[in-house]
């Protein structure tokens, strides 16, 4: 299984699968064609069809070089192993090709050369499933992030460290900008105009308008392109877990390490998803990405408020049942509409599913790998135009 590590990947967007896997393949491939004088770059499927939207030709030309990069775009060939295909060819001055590298941007920023050669920092984790690591709890009596720390030692959470003060940083820079998102739209950023009205708001509205403020703030800080934010597990969804522990941290005064603690829960059940289904938006749709991230929040709050880990993963399940078959349908390719308002309202989803798991005993009768299978069922069911390539749903003309 992944290591947590790769699940949260510092960068910026707007996209995992569109913005930063183009950008960490342009960068191997650079270093596997030292001798190229030109580049020639394809896109295919989703990757090509909402790539614009999503910078993808910005991500690439930044490392290749604009002046001796071409970028082919084919949003209607569909290479096998993955809908976010791309080519790179190393080219002479006359243009006769020297090396070509065949490529995949599985979500998350991951790549992957084809079926079980994703290029990722493996760990030699004994269980990979929820079941699994429940019984891992109940034969050591140890919960979700001591696992983390028993099969990936300290330097994870040195790394969540990090993690956490770019996510804390990210809602904070988001609150504080104004002005319009670019790509088009016209879209203004709501999140300042939201946390200054929330302020004003009596006691039982206040917490659920900053909580909005905070997640609009590091997804509208993702759409804009400018500034780092962490993959959560995703850039499309990177709102969702920064916005309910900056809440925690900010108004529950949720010391750091307790917040580090329950980032290598969510980080965890991100993991795991990756592993037995999948976190990208091209594959699955949506649900793969905002239904994770909904139960990668979900777990981690209903640690930090000292949930068993039954009545956690009960949380998690919560979290990615109730967006099942959630559609990937992005207006005009941005990283805008619908997936602004999405992280804000996963986040509230995200507090009330640890809600009902605390108030429960933890029982329940659809197990979170149960989910993780239908969601996988789910999204190879659902149409490519529903998968994030700009042509149907709230993205058709």
């Amino acid at each position: 299984m992944d290591s947590v590590k790769d699940i949260f990947k510092i960068g910026i967007g707007p996209s995992s699968s569109h913005t930063m896997g183009p950008r960490r393949a342009a960068l191997d491939f650079l270093k596997r064609a030292p001798q190229a004088v030109k580049f020639r770059v394809t896109l295919y499927g989703s990757l090509a069809a909402t790539g614009k939207g999503h910078l993808t030709d910005k991500a690439v030309l930044d490392v290749l070089g604009a002046e001796r990069t071409e970028i082919v775009w084919e949003p209607n060939t569909f290479l096998p192993f993955h809908p976010n295909g791309m080519k790179f060819e190393g080219l002479t001055d006359g243009g006769t090709t020297i090396t070509a590298w065949e490529v995949y941007s599985i979500g998350g920023g991951f790549l992957s050369e084809g079926l079980g050669q994703t290029k990722v920092t493996p760990v030699a984790y004994p269980y990979t499933t929820m079941d699994g690591i429940l019984k891992w709890y109940g034969e050591t009596g140890r919960i979700f992030w001591e696992y983390v720390l028993e099969y990936e030692g300290q330097p994870v959470f040195d790394h969540l460290r990090e993690v956490w003060a770019v996510m804390r940083d990210a809602v904070e820079r988001g609150l504080e900008a104004e002005g319009v998102l670019p790509g088009g739209l016209g879209l203004q950023r709501k999140a300042s105009a939201y946390f200054r009205r929330a302020e004003g708001m009596r006691e039982g509205l206040r917490g659920r308008g900053l909580l909005f403020a905070y997640a609009l703030a590091v997804s509208e800080e993702n759409a804009a392109g400018t500034g780092l934010i962490v993959t959560a597990p995703t850039c499309g969804s990177a709102g969702v877990l920064p916005a309910v522990l900056y809440y925690l941290y900010k108004h529950h005064e949720v010391p750091e390490k307790r917040i580090i603690r329950a980032l290598a829960t969510a980080g965890l059940i991100g993991a795991i998803v990756k592993h037995n289904a999948s976190i990208s938006g091209a594959e699955v749709g949506c649900q793969g990405e905002i239904g994770v991230a909904c139960a990668m929040a979900a777990a981690a709050v209903n640690q930090i408020f000292g949930g068993s880990p039954n009545q956690i993963e009960y949380a998690a399940e919560m979290g990615l049942e109730h967006h099942l078959g959630l559609t990937c349908d992005p207006v005009c390719g941005l990283v805008q509409i619908p997936c602004i308002e999405r992280n804000a309202f996963a986040a509230a989803r995200a507090m009330d599913a640890n809600m009902y798991a605390c108030l429960s005993d933890g029982r329940h009768n659809i197990s979170f790998d149960k989910v993780v299978r239908t969601m996988l069922e789910t999204g190879h069911d659902l149409p490519n135009l529903y998968k994030e390539t700009s042509t149907g749903g709230l993205a058709k003309d």
